[in-house]
């Protein structure tokens, strides 16, 4: 047994050692299972194809696939690095799938998608940090679903310079890479990636004509000066796009909830991100990464006075975004 693990499962029974938190009334989500959601759900359930919405058990599976918007999960289901928030196993994952991409393209187009996130595990068995399979994904949903948005969301390809620029020549709309939680504590939380290193990998992306992304999970420890300091170091680095998201712990085993960040808090926050220049910004409790992906942005792409392309434009449609906090807070107050 090596040191890590030694020290991984020293982590998760201390960790366990808290009980699983009870979650604030705010947190309750309704479902709304309109036509769209369910013609995917019988479609993924009779084409057997996978999507992180359904796997992972995603809350607002119900409003994305409403929308025609999901997630895939690439690389395997084993993650090379293991982080105190996610519940994707740790280990030497499998061999490389070399038509996982095309498979990916042909779910998308199956499904009808007008947005597809794609989303990767650490792969640090592999010389390029899994570089080609993230670009060559991206390539094949847009050659064989034209009218479809990607946005591809990385790992860190250890700051790799020729693996980013793989992932930017296959021209995805946004290139997302997650810094997650503040500068203190990362390393604690996410101890094989660096704070200085994702935001390097974020001003790689823009320098390279990206609209950039990023998340940040609240709940872990940050204080709100953490947070607004990471803020503006994410907008520096060049970051366009940000979403504001409440932690829930997988199981006992990943670290205590440290806060349950209020909407109106959730509302502040985003006025923040705002007045600090963001182009895009979603925040709240139940917002994840992904969510509302496409609305965001063309929402980002309206503000920073691009063109949305024509054959894009669909996405540009105004749909819900019901876990907002803004939009939490109005149906709270009536």
């Amino acid at each position: 047994m090596t040191t890590d693990t030694h020290r991984m499962l020293r982590l998760e029974v201390r960790n366990a050692a808290t009980p699983i938190e009870d979650k604030p009334e705010w947190m309750k989500n309704t479902a709304h299972m309109g036509e769209n959601f369910t013609q995917m759900k019988k479609l993924a359930r009779g084409k057997g194809l996978h999507t992180v919405c359904e796997e992972a058990g995603c809350p607002n599976v119900y409003e994305c696939w409403q929308d025609r918007e999901a997630t895939f999960l690439i690389g395997g289901d084993t993650c090379t690095r293991r982080c105190d928030f996610c519940d994707i196993a740790t280990g030497r994952p499998a061999l490389m799938d070399i038509l996982e991409p095309r498979k990916v393209a042909e779910s998308v187009r199956e499904l009808g998608l007008r947005y597809a996130t794609v989303t990767s595990v650490a792969r640090d068995d592999l010389a390029d940090g899994g570089a080609w399979l993230n670009a060559e994904t991206v390539r094949a949903i847009h050659t064989i679903n034209p009218s479809t948005g990607v946005e591809i969301l990385v790992p860190d390809f250890k700051g790799d310079p020729d693996a980013i620029g793989q992932v930017i020549d296959a021209k995805p709309e946004v290139f997302a890479h997650n810094l997650e939680t503040v500068a203190r504590i990362i390393g604690e939380i996410r101890p094989a990636f660096s704070y200085e290193g994702s935001l390097n990998v974020l001003s790689q992306a823009k320098q390279g004509g990206m609209i950039v992304k990023s998340n940040l999970i609240l709940g872990m420890g940050e204080t709100d000066a953490e947070v607004y300091e990471a803020m503006c170091d994410l907008y520096d680095a060049g970051c366009d796009i940000l979403t504001l998201t409440q932690y829930l712990r997988p199981s006992p085993r990943f670290r205590p909830v440290d806060r349950w960040v209020k909407p109106k808090q959730f509302v502040e926050l985003a006025q923040q991100a705002n007045e600090i220049g963001f182009l895009g910004v979603m925040a709240g409790p139940m917002v994840r990464s992904s969510y509302r992906a496409g609305r965001l942005w063309a929402r980002a792409m309206k503000k920073a006075g691009r063109e949305i392309p024509a054959h894009l434009a669909h996405i540009a449609d105004e749909g819900s975004a019901l876990q907002e906090a803004s939009a939490l807070l109005t149906r709270q107050h009536h």
